[in-house]
């Protein structure tokens, strides 16, 4: 596939001033010449050439193009951009008269993964530049630059070095045992390093997941029994009536979704089912549907009908919030102005009290976006996996697992974390051992 040249559409297919349409590959000088009418090869690279684009001896399109050198675009492979005008056919007609010469329409991503496998970039960069498209607010955009100029590998590596390190030497101390000016490495030797690592990991997988809630928002369910003034909430957090509020109990009978931007934090709402036993299939469905969204909130918003006392229901339901982080809301205060605790009135709009506590919730945390930081679930996963394997580890020496057994989960850990930015462990063990230890003599 690498031997290939490819070739796609780099702007929005619609009509404007200005398309690209970009080749990369072996050919893709070739290529654009045959098209071009102006000699390529006498201009320099990152130059700006004037000239046409020819179709069956016509002049089809005015256009600058850029050639780049192989080993400094963006692919790390000889690369050209054609900078044409921007209307849907002139554009198409280029890619095709492209694909006629010989590329390949590159498939969703592939420029960014030629630029992975041929050592541009490292996959979290890549992710990254993805990222950066995908933004939808400063913070994510910020995160992303931080990202595509290396700040996850700037994270990781020290850790992986680290390991790297003690992988080495129990190679070394196994297989190369005549080895003098070696460490010995014992369980005494390799406990205080495995505490340092799984406390290294905590501190970053904690820091990643407070940050995601920065950057994407706060996960929150709302949840009460029927009735309480849920849906009536979601209406004043949102500003518009996007669920059905009745006196009827129950009238909400699914979860319903939608997103709110507040000074500091983006809120992820979901209105669930009034939690009760269920009276009928349709209602039991939505039961469980509530109760699935608790267990993937961020947090827990259990709403309490300030205008009675607390009954069985009620109890059941701080006892099933219990085990999650959770915030504890009076509604209908404007009923019972007794009531002690953070108290609103969602029907009449007065939720003041709610709004200043989530704008607080992660304040503090909006500095992280100026350290080095885990960017998305996939790395987060990668390191907590890294992490559980080093805690199993850790108990094993503990108990006097032999070296040579330990040193395979320690592989596994390496590997892991490595993944993250999508390092080649073997690689790095090879080239370790002959650096450190002159295994090439």
């Amino acid at each position: 596939m690498l031997s290939d040249t490819i070739v796609a559409i780099s702007t929005a297919l619609n009509n404007s001033a200005i398309a690209i349409v970009r080749l990369s590959g072996d050919e893709a000088f070739k290529i654009a010449q045959s098209i071009f009418d102006r000699d390529l090869y006498k201009h320099r690279y990152n130059e700006m050439i004037y000239g046409h684009i020819i179709k069956d001896g016509s002049v089809l399109d005015e256009v600058y193009l850029v050639k780049f050198q192989k080993g400094r675009s963006f692919t790390y492979e000889d690369m050209v951009e054609i900078n044409c005008h921007g209307g849907v056919y002139i554009t198409r007609e280029i890619l095709n008269l492209c694909l006629a010469k010989g590329a390949r329409l590159a498939l969703r991503g592939e420029f960014s993964k030629r630029a992975y496998l041929n050592g541009r970039i490292d996959l979290s960069q890549a992710e990254s530049i993805n990222d950066l498209i995908l933004s939808q607010n400063k913070i994510q955009a910020q995160s992303a630059i931080k990202g595509i100029n290396g700040s996850i590998q700037r994270l990781v590596d020290p850790l992986l070095e680290d390991m790297m390190a003690m992988i080495g030497m129990i190679e070394v101390n196994i297989d190369y045992p005549e080895y003098d000016d070696v460490v010995i490495i014992t369980h005494e030797y390799l406990l205080p390093k495995l505490a340092k690592w799984i406390k290294d990991l905590k501190l970053m997988i904690d820091k990643a997941e407070r940050f995601r809630i920065v950057k994407d928002g706060l996960k929150v369910a709302l949840v009460g029994k029927p009735n309480v003034g849920k849906s009536s909430l979601l209406n004043a957090l949102l500003g518009k009536d996007k669920a059905i509020v009745t006196d009827i109990a129950g009238t909400t009978r699914d979860l319903v979704e939608d997103s709110v931007v507040l000074d500091n934090i983006t809120l992820h709402l979901i209105d669930t089912a009034g939690i009760r036993k269920a009276k009928d299939t349709v209602e039991k469905i939505g039961v469980e549907r509530s109760l699935k969204a608790i267990k993937e909130a961020d947090l827990v918003l259990l709403l309490i009908d300030a205008s009675r006392p607390l009954d069985d229901e009620d109890q059941k339901l701080l006892a099933l919030v219990d085990d999650y982080e959770h915030l504890i809301v009076y509604n209908k205060c404007d009923l019972n102005d007794e009531i002690k605790g953070l108290k609103i009135s969602a029907k009449e709009g007065k939720i003041d009290e709610l709004l200043a506590y989530f704008n607080d919730y992660a304040k503090n945390d909006q500095a992280l976006v100026d350290e080095d930081i885990l960017n998305n679930e996939r790395q987060i996963a990668l390191a907590k996996k890294s992490q559980a394997i080093l805690m199993d580890m850790q108990k094993a020496a503990q108990d006097g697992v032999d070296l040579d057994l330990l040193s395979s989960d320690l592989y596994e850990a390496y590997h892991d974390l490595s993944m993250i930015v999508g390092k080649d462990y073997e690689d790095d063990l090879i080239d370790h051992l002959f650096k450190n230890f002159c295994l090439g003599k």
